[in-house]
């Protein structure tokens, strides 16, 4: 892929590359083809666009400034012992993958989601309802969302492209002093 989008730039002509969603948001190629055009000496650069998370947030309608957000790709949460604050949302990436070596369409690895509810159920309640979520590729459709308490994740119709939003179990106490500190008031 990333030869695909160099080989017109190298012969002078311009490209631009388009990819569903965010191009920087699991696009491995997107980012080592600028990586590489620029140190063939072209210029490349990155525009945004809308990600996954952002069509989250819009459909399930919720505000990530409200109580925090962590994000993680969901084998990297796993195998990295990522620390989570269970006040906070958690978004994570490629929950029907998780522990997979390598992408295979239309597969989901029941036996990751089974070690993935296992770590979550250590923060968070069995019955915490958590949002498997698809965004949709089209704008006149809805996503997917689909309710799942933490304790079933491993039953639940998940696919390859399934993400787990985490709502927070719990809300945390303002620090009274920084408050004050702050000017805010008690």
């Amino acid at each position: 892929m990333i030869d695909a989008i160099l080989e017109p730039v190298r012969t002078g002509r311009r490209v631009c590359a388009a990819f569903y969603g965010h191009p920087g948001v699991f696009v491995y190629p997107s980012h080592r083809a600028i990586e590489r055009a620029r140190s063939e000496g072209f210029e490349a650069r990155m525009l945004p666009a809308i990600s996954a998370e952002d069509c989250l947030f819009a459909d399930l309608g919720v505000d990530p400034a409200a109580c925090g957000c962590q994000s993680y790709e969901a084998t990297d949460f796993l195998v990295r012992r990522r620390r989570v604050d269970p006040s906070a949302a958690l978004v994570l990436w490629q929950v029907g993958l998780v522990g997979q070596p390598r992408y295979v369409p239309a597969s989901v690895n029941r036996d990751g989601l089974r070690v993935l509810a296992e770590v979550l159920l250590e923060r968070y309640p069995a019955d915490h309802e958590a949002i498997a979520y698809e965004a949709s590729p089209y704008p006149v459709a809805e996503g997917l969302i689909t309710p799942v308490p933490l304790a079933q994740l491993a039953e639940a119709p998940l696919t390859s492209a399934s993400t787990l939003y985490v709502p927070p179990a719990e809300t945390r106490p303002v620090d009274r002093e920084l408050m004050e500190r702050l000017g805010l008031g008690a």
